[in-house]
């Protein structure tokens, strides 16, 4: 086993923030989780960042609390400025300290960038400017107002400290009403909040000073600043270092978090899909660094303790924020440490599970782990004795989730998979422009499996006679789904008619269209619009034409619509929506326009369709039918075709059972 100092140099060096000394230099930094109950923390909090610091972590900074009546973007927000909040807090901070892990808290109000959905009360900013996202004019604050937003957070910061937090760190970057009055995009004010930065920032020394007194110094501050908006007419990297001097001259702040975009104009960015590149935010931290001598956090999309290290290593930060990689895997930090740096569960940045669920007002998921969101639950208890013979058909993700649980139960478990390689839909799905990164959910099983002693078997596709031959005690059958035809799509295409063929065809290389190509997307994420990129790629013309009102719907939903639209538009893709294929014709398509009832051709030479999938449950029918001669089971799309992430589940909750 390599040593951890030996692999990573910088890492696993403490450091010192103000009073807190960490003990790495890895920040589990702040996220929405929707964990709240009745605004207030709940057990599942509790368990979910204790999770983290028995992982190791050299720092935990919770999600936002909310620091005025005013504020409440969103359902499930931690409400800090009822007392009540207190004994929620000491529940977290004991957990946590008891793996002598520092955790600070986050506080903020959200200004401007929310919504009067809960609050039955208007938005509070700056100036009177609508957020693009919630379209709400906010209204502008009096100074009176001002001065109940400052006590606000002094507050909250009390109450914090009367929970055990060791710090505190004041949102001031993608989505907080001081980052509102900072922005020259936002604060349109005339009096001394406006104007220049000097001005624009006084409510920033106001909350610094308010919750300095409140905490004393026996605590640490923090201030996490936008570095740049990515918006025209916002604040720039040259701004953002100059504020991070200013906050320094005041003498009252212990380290600075950064962070890149608005949460609601350019939230794409904040938490970036796998088609940004990692560490794409790191200019941002670098620039701060330079200019500071406060310790300095960088972030942007940190999967492994590799690319940590050498933000550390090449002196673009002190401590480094990973999120969604101690999402996926609770115990990064402590595998890294100990040099098992190859079992370490790495993040996929599908933003599916995490920022997905958020959007959709659920509680933080992940698509790889099935225990994240659920911490706080007790696993079943074990029902059949240790060393029974498990075997699994099938060797894509809710298979081989269900190996990895049974194994880890005391199983003897076998996977036998008709394929010559392991993850189903998963493994192709990885093989499409900026889909890569897709795979490493494949090698995560894999290895997973390889730990617990799970055997797998390929280009194996078992009988009844040979399974009956293994004379397994349980099976599990995870076979998968299959494409279905649409009604108007001929088995045999007739002279001068576009050939028909499946996103799968195309990735297996079965089918390689050429041409005119009509991709049709009838399920509204990645198929058609990564097969599209595929397809332009080797040289045809492409067209996306969906039924939806916009092609790849759900991908603003994982925060990759944008990324989407600007590559399409720079490799010629047409998108066309509110459009119904009703049958092919000579030299193309008989399309039925949805909102006008008009007809139209479309020309294609070749249709490739992102459909819907059937059940591939033969295999278990028959199984099923011959009686119980031993525990049966389905899992996976063999039992409705869904996302990777219902597979998992599915896959998850068959292993814990047995």
């Amino acid at each position: 086993m390599t040593s951890s100092g030996s692999r990573y140099r910088h890492l696993f060096t403490p450091l010192e923030i103000g009073p807190v000394t960490t003990r790495n230099r890895i920040v589990f930094s702040a996220h929405l989780t929707n964990f709240a109950e009745d605004g207030l923390p709940s057990d599942q909090h509790v368990a979910y960042y204790e999770a983290r610091a028995i992982g190791g972590t050299g720092l935990i900074i919770t999600e936002e609390h909310s620091t005025h009546p005013s504020d409440w973007p969103y359902e499930k927000l931690i409400h800090g400025f009822h007392a009540e909040v207190i004994p929620g807090y000491r529940r977290i901070t004991d957990a946590v300290h008891r793996h002598g892990t520092p955790i600070f808290a986050q506080i903020n109000h959200n200004g401007g960038q929310a919504s009067s959905m809960f609050s039955r009360m208007p938005v509070w900013s700056a100036s009177p400017v609508a957020d693009p996202l919630f379209r709400e004019v906010a209204k502008g604050l009096t100074k009176r107002e001002i001065a109940e937003v400052v006590a606000g957070y002094a507050l909250v910061a009390g109450h914090c400290r009367e929970g055990g937090f060791d710090g505190i760190e004041l949102q001031c970057s993608h989505s907080s009403i001081v980052r509102a009055f900072l922005s020259p995009t936002t604060n349109k004010r005339t009096d001394t909040y406006g104007g220049s930065l000097e001005d624009r920032a006084r409510l920033l020394r106001e909350v610094i000073a308010a919750v300095r007194e409140a905490i004393g110094r026996h605590m640490a501050l923090g201030v996490r600043l936008c570095g740049d908006e990515l918006m025209e007419g916002g604040t720039t990297i040259a701004e953002a270092v100059e504020l991070g001097r200013m906050v320094e001259a005041g003498g009252q702040v212990d380290y600075i978090n950064t962070s890149i975009g608005v949460a609601t104009a350019s939230l794409f960015m904040i938490e970036a899909s796998m088609a940004v590149p990692p560490g794409y935010a790191l200019y941002i931290s670098s620039a701060l660094r330079r200019a500071v001598s406060l310790p300095v956090i960088g972030v942007g999309r940190f999967k492994d303790p590799l690319q940590a290290d050498r933000a550390l290593a090449e002196g673009h930060c002190d401590l480094v924020g990973v999120v969604r990689g101690q999402i996926a895997d609770p115990d990064f930090a402590a595998k890294a440490r100990a040099g098992t740096t190859e079992e370490i569960r790495l993040c996929l940045s599908c933003n599916q599970e995490c920022v997905g669920r958020m959007g959709l007002n659920r509680w933080l998921g992940c698509i790889e782990n099935p225990r994240t969101g659920r911490e706080a639950e007790a696993l079943p208890s074990p029902r059949l004795p240790l060393g029974q013979r498990v075997v699994v058909i099938g060797a894509g993700p809710a298979g081989l989730q269900a190996a990895i649980d049974a194994a880890r139960r005391g199983h003897r478990v076998e996977v036998y998979e008709r394929e010559a390689a392991a993850g189903g839909q998963v493994r192709l799905a990885a093989l499409v422009p900026n889909r890569a990164e897709f795979g490493d959910m494949v090698r995560n099983q894999l290895t997973e499996c390889a730990r617990y002693g799970v055997v797998v078997s390929y280009s194996q596709e078992p009988t009844l006679t040979d399974i009956d031959a293994l004379d397994p005690d349980v099976v599990v059958v995870a076979t998968g789904a299959e494409p279905t035809r649409p009604y108007w799509a001929p088995v045999e295409a007739a002279e001068g008619t576009p050939q028909v063929c499946d996103v799968r065809d195309v990735l297996t290389g079965t089918a390689r269209p050429s041409g005119r190509v009509v991709v049709l997307d009838e399920v509204g994420f990645h198929q058609a619009t990564s097969v599209a990129e595929l397809l332009a790629d080797r040289g045809c013309t492409v067209e996306v034409l969906t039924p939806g009102m916009v092609v790849g719907q759900d991908l603003g939903i994982t925060l990759d619509m944008e990324h989407w639209w600007v590559r399409a538009t720079a490799k010629g893709i047409a998108q066309t929506t509110d459009s119904v294929v009703m049958g092919v014709q000579p030299g193309g398509l008989s399309v039925l326009h949805h909102p006008t009832g008009a007809m139209r051709h479309v020309d294609a030479d070749h249709v490739v369709i992102a459909g819907p999938q059937r059940p591939d449950d033969a295999l278990y029918r028959a199984l099923k039918s011959r009686g119980g001669r031993y525990e049966l089971y389905r899992v996976g799309d063999c039992v409705a075709p869904r996302r990777a992430h219902a597979a998992v589940v599915d896959g998850h909750r068959v292993g814990v059972s047995l």
